[in-house]
Order: structure tokens, then sequence, then C-alpha cells
């Protein structure tokens, strides 16, 4: 089949050699024929570096199994195939008022993929990450059987596969439970800061009084508005609509340009014009769900505006005893080194634990930064980021990922062990192979010189 739509929305990575159907995928594995680190599960291609990407061996395309199964629409526990799109379940739960617990900031994720990450939201504060949401899946291993895993149920295998970037097997369908919500529509508040330190004084109380909660970031600020940028706080509006809007936009970006259209003019105009326009009124406004979660989505392609060489996004979680230290020493960092970030993301995590064994969201704040692949450049400040980081005791999010060291993600996944010891052998990816089976080869070889 062709391979053309199987890259990572970076596009910094090279795409998949090859891709097979779910459907011969399902074949292989029932059979007990897929070959050791043959296979990875690829969903919509909205991971921005290589944990979807197997470049030994092939992906499996999951968007074709995309049924929604069942609702209950007293529960709000929903079942679909792997391969459902959020915009989808968003649309067929909320005439009957239930909207997920968790979203991504793209609706255009699969369910598989959303398990297989444990994504997080504006409201990790409230309720955690996708995984907490989770109450059963389907998942076949190259034994030829089929696993459903609950909390109650092959618990290993549960919270092994939930955060487990499709390693553990094939996600064939799941069951989660949503949120009642009065409306689709936020109302939304946007609060100017003038610096860190007042966003910090502003967020936990934020976080207290709302169920969502994200800062943007002017990073490219200077003098006396560095660090000054907007948070946006809202609820689900109490009389507003049910009806999903339709995912998507006519607006697309239609062809890639031959160089990065994102650059450092580009953005300082872009920065002022965005904080005016969001920032000009503090009233609250009732806002639909689609500007809100999900603005990128808006623009159809606009990875591509980076040009062929793609981004880099670099996403860290630090403590919070060390965030007001640390998050200015980041975004410092970035700015002496001439980068400019197209998108610049803080919000702070809760204490609300998510069942899987490995999981990026961590009490803290995060910080999400997206450059330009510069080559050399670019990658040595990325190394950099993750130095301050792993020092602050923070960890790098793997899927948003596409060159982190073997070392930086043991420090941040100490556990990493476990989740091997659980990998389906039949299951590789390109980013597993680059840090946690380099880990495994050292290991080795430390032991043999015992």
């Amino acid at each position: 089949m062709g391979i053309e739509r199987f890259g990572s929305f970076g596009l910094a990575t090279r795409p998949a050699r090859k891709a097979i159907p779910a459907d011969e995928a399902i074949a292989l594995l029932n059979s007990r024929a897929a070959g050791p680190g043959s296979l990875i599960g690829y969903g919509n291609g909205r991971s921005y570096g290589d944990s979807c990407q197997n470049d030994a061996g092939m992906v499996v395309d999951m968007r074709p199994l995309d049924r929604i199964r069942s609702f209950n629409v007293e529960t709000g526990v929903l079942e679909a195939d792997a391969g459902a799109l959020l915009c989808d379940i968003i649309a067929y739960a909320a005439p009957c008022g239930f909207f997920p617990a968790a979203v991504p900031g793209t609706q255009f994720v699969t369910l598989g993929g959303a398990i297989a990450n444990d994504v997080h939201g504006k409201n990790h504060h409230r309720r955690g990450t996708f995984g907490c949401h989770v109450e059963a899946f389907t998942l076949l291993r190259s034994d030829g059987r089929t696993y459903r895993c609950s909390a109650t149920n092959n618990v290993r295998l549960f919270r092994a596969t939930i955060g487990g970037m499709g390693l553990t097997g094939l996600i064939l369908s799941a069951s989660i439970k949503l949120m009642r919500v009065p409306s689709l529509d936020i109302m939304e508040r946007t609060t100017r800061f003038r610096d860190l330190g007042e966003f910090f004084d502003l967020a936990e109380a934020a976080d207290q009084a709302n169920e969502y909660a994200v800062a943007w970031i002017d990073q490219l600020a200077d003098g006396h508005g560095r660090g000054r940028g907007l948070l946006f706080t809202g609820n689900h509006a109490e009389h507003g609509s049910h009806a999903a809007t339709r995912a998507g936009s006519r607006l697309a970006v239609p062809v890639q340009p031959p160089f990065n259209v994102l650059n450092r003019p580009f953005l300082t105009v872009f920065n002022a014009a965005y904080r005016w326009k969001k920032g000009n009124s503090p009233a609250p406004r009732q806002a639909g769900y689609q500007s809100f979660f999900f603005p990128l989505d808006g623009v159809r392609d606009w990875n591509r505006l980076y040009g062929p060489r793609g981004l880099f996004q670099h996403q860290s979680v630090v403590p919070e005893a060390n965030a007001r230290c640390v998050v200015p020493t980041l975004l410092e960092t970035a700015r002496r080194a001439g980068q400019g970030s197209f998108l610049t993301v803080l919000k702070r995590f809760g204490d609300v634990r998510s069942p899987a064994l490995l999981s990026f969201p961590r009490p803290g704040y995060t910080l999400t930064l997206d450059f330009p692949n510069q080559g050399e450049r670019t990658l040595s400040l990325l190394a950099e980021l993750d130095r301050i980081t792993i020092e602050a005791g923070g960890a790098v999010n793997p899927y948003k990922d596409a060159r982190m060291g073997p070392e930086v993600f043991a420090a941040s996944f100490p556990q990493w062990q476990r989740l091997e010891a659980l990998r389906d052998p039949a299951f590789m990816s390109s980013f597993w192979m680059r840090t946690a089976k380099r880990l495994d080869a050292r290991r080795g070889v430390a032991e043999a010189a015992e």
C-alpha cells in the first residue's frame, strides 16, 4: 500500500518505509507469523516524532478500524474500535450531553493513539490523563491471543499498554468513560500577565476555580515584556450548544513551501497581534469547543509551514518547587540560541495519578516549545533543554520527541525496564530502538564485562 501518509507530524523524521492494513496485521498475529520487531500500530499520524514509526519493520494502518460499537447514555461509557477518531467520538456523544474527560490539542487522534500515548489536556489538574478514563480494551499479541484488559483483568498489560506507545501489542477496541457536561461550549476568560512571576501567582488559583487552564507565552518578547503572556481559563457553559461542529476547515496549506515560513520576523509580528487580539477584553465570552480546545485544527496541514525540514517539539515537565527558576531558564536558553517558538504553551499538572506504567504528566509545570528544524543548531538547543530539565528532576515527553538520547529517556522514565519486560516481541518502534534498546545493549555489555 502507499506509504506517503505514514509520516510523523513533525516532518523531521523519515516516513515509514512499509505499511500494511490492520486486517493483514491481525491475520499475522493470529497465525503467530509476525517476526520479531516487525510491527507498530499507526493511528492518524499526530505524534511529532518516531514513537509510531518502525524504520526496520512495518507500521500498521489502524484507521480502517473506526466503528463506534456502543454507548451507554446513562453511564457515559463508550466502546469503539481503536482507529475511531476523537472528533467522531465527540460528535457521537455530544447530543447526549457527554464529552471526553481529557482531550489533547488536536481532535484528529485515534482512540488507540490516545491510549498508547496517555495524552493529557487543559484539565489535568482535575481529571488526570486520558488513561484515567479507560475502562477496558482488547489487545491482540503475537502469541495469537486476544486479551481483555482492565483495572481488574490482565492488570499488568492494562497498565503497560496505557502510555506504552504501542509496544505491548495491537489495541483493537476500547471502552472509555466520558464526562457529563452542560454543553460543548466554553465560558472562556483571558487574563494578561506581565511576566512569569505573575503567571505563577495566578496558576494555582486558576486551576482551583476552573475546569480548564492553559497559558500562552510570548517567547520572543524582550526587555520589560519578557515572560509575558495570556492565561486562558474555561468551564463548560450552562446554556450552550450540544451539537458538534464539523471537524476540519476549509483553510489549508495545500503545498509545502521550500523554506520555513514561520521565521523570527513573522513570529514577532504574529505574537504581538495574537496578544492584542486575544487579550483585548478580560470579560468572559462564550466560545465554541473547537476554537478553545483545537485552535490549530482550523488550518489543515499547518505543519507544512515549517518547510521541508519540518519541526521539533520539546515538551518538558518540572517539579512545582523548581518551576519558578527552571521555566524562565528554559525560555531564556531558547532565546539566547536565537530560536523562536511558534507555539509556546505553559500549564500546571495536578496530582491525579494515571494507571499507566509510563506516563509523562506528573505534578509540576509543563512547557511546550516548537522549533523549526535547523539541523545541528536546533539539536544542540534541544539537548541543552533536556539537560536543564533532567537536572531539575523533570522529564521530557517521548511521544513529542524525535531525537532524545537514551540517558534522557532513562532519567525521565526510570521504570522503562518494566515496559520492556511486557513489550510484545513482534512490536518495535524507532523511538524504542533509539532509546530503550540502546540502554539494554549497554547493560548487556556491562554485565558481560563483570
